[in-house]
């Protein structure tokens, strides 16, 4: 069965029902043992320290490479699982090309900013690595398709850091959603966290000796360096990151699209009424406050903003639902219950993100959080953007991921802006994505 066929079959139902993809005559290294899976990681603070804790609570992979810019991270990272393990196996590199060099490594964690996700991806697939990236997937739209399809073409398993779809409280409301119970779906509202209206002061600051800068920019350009945009706070400016929109609609918009049936489509039309940026933005300029509607051709709405209910509230004609990481409420209070069957419809589930990730690289079956999901979960948030940057309302087709009659509109869709985070990428970071 081919990759399309199974593409399409991951739009019905279970995860079971899904058509294992084809499988390479090598599914595991050959220094595998017992079908154990050799994991590299790339990048490795924040969220790369959080997954690689979490990767190591299973006995059947093992640890056995990790790459930083940044040498002090690295050393300490290694140090770590050199400790866990008992031995001095993990070796360290500070270019992952080296560590994908490596034959014996079956999958990556890509845990970067965001502006390195899709280079390395792309490289890491064709490297035929299986990969659990951290969302959103890609900094740019024209980088996820080509994401999406090198994915596709290497037939690479890819699981997406959007781990609430392994919590059942999500799958649960989505199950509800899915089979119907609250009714015709009127209107959604997707809450998502406020930016930084009040940046740090600019300065001249020297990047710390421990740390390949330039490497770091990789294939966005290169700002003078500022600590308040490095670690942690690179999101906060559109040449690295995406602000809290980009960070988090891969989490809330991504559920709210698995209610909807949406896994492999989008909206037709997006529009912004509210996209305020902080007026000192030399450090961080990503948008603090922002607004944005979707429309659906079945006629449903969403509402994308910092200024509703963190979480999603699903509003019908029948009940309204509304689920969150602090809970889960509906109209009708046994929806919530763990033990309550929605319906017919199953939705791919998952107890564990990173166990669904282990078991999918054996079985060759998708993952619950694959490479296009996650890419259709965060193109409004994309058409978004550019729609705040020209000022008009989009209109979408998104079977074919393009922007309709919009010349100016579809040049930054396709990185031709000279505005960021649009901007063509650097030539010497940026081979996976030119070729």
């Amino acid at each position: 069965m081919t990759n399309e066929v199974g593409r399409r079959q991951f739009l019905s139902t279970s995860a079971a029902a899904v058509a294992p993809l084809i499988a390479p005559s090598s599914i595991f290294g050959a220094s595998a043992p017992s079908n154990r899976i050799t994991l590299g990681c790339i990048g490795l603070r924040g969220m790369g320290n959080y997954n690689m804790q979490e990767f190591l609570k299973f006995d059947d992979c093992r640890i056995v490479a990790l790459c930083d810019v940044d040498r002090e991270v690295l050393e300490n990272s290694v140090a770590a699982i050199n400790d866990f393990y008992g031995n001095t196996d993990c070796e360290s590199f500070g270019d992952y090309r080296e560590l994908l060099a490596r034959a014996d490594i079956d999958a990556v964690l890509i845990a970067t900013p965001d502006h390195w996700h899709a280079p390395i991806g792309i490289a890491a697939a064709r490297a035929g690595k299986d990969i659990y990236c951290e969302k959103p997937i890609t900094h740019t739209h024209a980088e996820g398709k080509k994401l999406v399809a090198e994915v596709r073409e290497h037939e690479r398993i890819w699981q997406t850091g959007s781990w609430q779809r392994s919590q059942w409280p999500f799958r649960q409301a989505a199950e509800v959603v899915r089979n119907g119970l609250l009714g015709q779906i009127k209107h959604i509202e997707i809450g998502l966290p406020s930016g930084e209206p009040f940046p740090p002061e600019n300065g001249d600051f020297t990047p710390p000796a421990t740390v390949d800068y330039d490497m770091w920019c990789g294939p966005s350009p290169v700002l003078p360096f500022h600590p308040q945009r490095f670690h942690a706070n690179w999101r906060w400016n559109y040449t690295y990151g995406g602000g809290q929109l980009m960070d988090w609609i891969g989490h809330h918009n991504d559920v709210a699209h698995w209610a909807l049936g949406e896994d492999l489509g989008g909206p037709i039309a997006v529009e912004t009424d509210e996209f305020r940026r902080p007026l000192r933005a030399e450090v961080w300029d990503t948008a603090w406050r922002y607004g944005m509607t979707c429309t659906y051709k079945s006629g449903v709405v969403t509402r994308i903003t910092n200024r509703a209910r963190q979480g999603i509230t699903f509003y019908g004609s029948d009940g309204w639902l509304h689920i969150s990481r602090a809970g889960f409420q509906a109209s009708r209070e046994e929806w919530t219950r763990e033990s309550f069957e929605a319906g017919s419809i199953k939705l791919a589930k998952s107890d564990n993100h990173w166990r669904n990730f282990l078991d999918s690289v054996k079985s060759r079956q998708f993952t619950v959080a694959p490479a296009e999901v996650a890419h259709r979960s965060i193109t409004p948030g994309h058409l978004g953007m550019i729609a705040a940057e020209i000022g008009a309302r989009i209109q979408w087709d998104p079977e074919k991921e393009q922007i309709l009659d919009n010349e100016a509109a579809a040049k930054l869709l396709n990185q031709q802006g000279d505005k960021m985070p649009w901007r063509p990428w650097r030539e010497q970071w940026a081979e996976p994505l030119r070729t």
